[in-house]
């Protein structure tokens, strides 16, 4: 026995043995963290991985597998240190997939690159996963960067002839990388290879990552086009679409005596639990809501997103441009085009044209989205945050400033400026968790699993709804005409899998929404049944209130009559919902124009942006 350890011994302080070691302990790192990162995709159970990875989808696995050891080696060469940069591959794995499964939990979707920005929102990640998983998650994470560091301060006294080796391997690395992050190239060695056994489905990223794997559906997820470019596109066909439109508009105008204040409100998570099979309360949380939308033009929005997507939301009723149009992975236009582009033609800028004040107001942090950036880009002249907002009051123990008190910010903008005002109001106090916010509920309610969740949720909508409700009230009192769009973003992600199961899938992403005119002169204010989309919404508050409109907003207002609500996987037309779009010759003509002009602004040469198409 003694001879057998002297012989292990031996074995082990042999180079070719410490090499073959260390390449087979890398190998299974890779493999192990693959496994991991589909065992989160998978909601944590093992016999689907194990058929993913060894049955099913074997070849895209090891090529996912291929692509983590890429990272994994840079991480190795950048430290100067095998130990070093597996520990931080591995605390970076086992992050992200913790944060790939929580995110599938809450908002049914998994983790994109474009998410690795939100990386900083501390006190927002807190929120989310609560404070002992935060914190240890924190640790962790300080004590390996601070490890990694360390490593990369000692790797710099390493032999010339390591250092040699560590910047070959640096340079490869790297290369491979970037070479890795154009996947969506047309002709990129790594897309086309996913391709041979790869089932993409562009309407769905939960099922992209499901059927290719994580690395398949987060590569896939990487940087591209905002969209594929229309066939006919051309100067001469822009011109036609625009000049077509402009003078339909011209022709639909009114002149009003005074320009009215408009009000934009998103109002976070704002839906009726009602409205879904399977849950039921003792009283209705939106019963103020309803004293209102019932008695002018109301109904129901199409929402791209459940438990999240705010900011693609807010995007769509900013610019009236469609989620549905772009390119798949352009999962978050705030984040990835926004921000990139010189000009960006929206219901900020029509307004700021005709000597309107614009004003955001958001009770949270700026860096949310980069909203900081986008509104500057949308033209915004002034951005009210957290720590600006004059009215920072809280409902009992809801860490968010209530609606009540954002409301009355925007009265403030409303009564202390001389020129029509367009305030853009995103709301907090409905937003997740939801526990632990009121000592005493007023809401109970009978449903298939997570009851404490949905009674505090209720218990948020009516202090919502109370404080809308109120709201409107004063705006009566207003001399200044004053319309609002009221609508909530997605619903909250707090429904079990029964009560899913339960419901059809467009019922998770149908929220409510109101047009409300403080002096009651909006066309059509006796429908409550309305279903529309959010890039709908100013080309029909300008339809509904005789504002004067644009070739744009014609365009759109056409558009909507024939197809009322479109997102991916969900079509409205003809009074039935549908998965797939099947349009008919005028349809399918309005549908194509409105992609031409969306084109033409957000990847195209913007012909359309000289001309008076996007002005009244």
């Amino acid at each position: 026995m003694v001879n057998l350890f002297k012989k292990m011994k031996q074995g082990l302080q042999n180079k070719k043995v410490q090499y073959l070691l260390i390449t087979l302990g890398i190998i299974v790192l890779t493999i192990a963290s693959n496994l991991y990162l589909q065992w989160s995709q998978n909601g944590y159970e093992i016999d689907l991985v194990w058929k993913f990875a060894f049955s099913w989808h074997t070849e895209k696995f090891f090529l996912g597998c291929f692509i983590l050891l890429v990272f994994l080696l840079f991480l190795c060469c950048l430290a100067g240190s095998i130990m070093t940069g597996s520990l931080m591959y591995a605390v970076t794995i086992v992050v992200l997939g913790f944060a790939d499964y929580q995110k599938l939990f809450y908002r049914a979707e998994p983790v994109y690159p474009d998410d690795l920005k939100m990386i900083t929102e501390l006190g927002l990640m807190r929120e989310m996963i609560g404070d002992v998983p935060f914190f240890l998650i924190l640790i962790i994470t300080v004590v390996a960067i601070a490890f990694f560091c360390w490593g990369i301060y000692k790797s710099l006294f390493l032999p010339k002839k390591v250092q040699m080796i560590r910047v070959t391997g640096l340079i490869l690395t790297v290369g491979l990388l970037s070479y890795i992050s154009n996947f969506n190239s047309p002709n990129n060695l790594f897309r086309k290879e996913f391709d041979k056994t790869a089932s993409w489905i562009p309407y769905s990223q939960q099922m992209n990552y499901y059927n290719n794997g994580f690395i398949g559906g987060f590569l896939y997820n990487l940087k591209v086009d905002p969209m594929a470019k229309p066939k006919n596109y051309s100067k001469e066909k822009i011109a036609e679409i625009t000049k077509k439109y402009i003078v339909k508009s011209q022709g639909n105008q009114t002149v009003t005596s005074e320009k009215p204040n408009i009000i934009f409100i998103m109002s976070e998570s704002f839906s009726n639990p009602q409205n879904l099979n399977g849950v039921k309360a003792d009283k209705n949380p939106l019963a103020n809501y309803y004293d209102v939308a019932d008695k002018t033009y109301s109904g129901k929005m199409l929402s791209q997103n459940y438990g999240g997507g705010t900011a693609n939301i807010e995007f769509e009723a900013l610019t009236s441009f469609s989620m549905e149009l772009f390119n798949p992975q352009m999962t978050t236009p705030y984040t990835m085009l926004v921000p990139k582009m010189k000009e960006i033609p929206s219901i900020v800028s029509l307004l700021k044209e005709q000597d309107y004040q614009a004003t955001a107001i958001h009770p949270y942090n700026t860096s949310m989205y980069k909203r900081k950036d986008v509104y500057n880009k949308l033209g915004f002249d002034r951005f009210i945050d957290e720590t600006t907002i004059k009215y920072t009051s809280r409902t009992e123990y809801n860490p968010y400033i209530s609606d009540k008190s954002a409301y009355q910010e925007v009265l403030d903008r409303l009564e202390n400026e001389s020129n029509p005002q367009f305030v853009h109001l995103v709301t907090m106090q409905t937003h997740m968790p939801y526990s632990g916010k009121y000592v005493n509920l007023d809401y109970s309610s009978t449903s298939k699993g997570n009851k404490a969740s949905i009674d505090n949720f209720m218990q948020d909508v009516f202090y919502s709804s109370k404080a809308l409700k109120e709201f409107t009230e004063v705006l009566k009192k207003v001399n200044r005409r004053t319309l609002v769009v009221f609508w909530g973003d997605h619903l909250p992600g707090i429904y079990s899998d029964e009560i899913k199961k339960d419901n059809e899938e467009v019922s998770m992403h149908e929220t409510e929404f109101l047009i409300f005119d403080n002096q009651g002169k909006l066309e059509g204010q006796n429908k409550h049944d309305n279903i529309t989309s959010p890039f709908y919404f100013a080309p029909t508050l300008f339809k509904k209130s005789g504002l004067q409109t644009t070739g744009f907003y014609q365009l759109l207002s056409e558009l909507s009559t024939q197809v009322p609500a479109f997102e991916k996987g969900f079509y409205y037309k003809d009074n039935q919902w549908s998965k797939d779009l099947k349009l008919n010759k005028k349809q399918e003509e309005l549908y194509e124009e409105y992609r031409m002009i969306q084109y033409d602004i957000v990847a195209g040469e913007k012909y359309s942006l000289k001309t008076n198409f996007f002005k009244e």
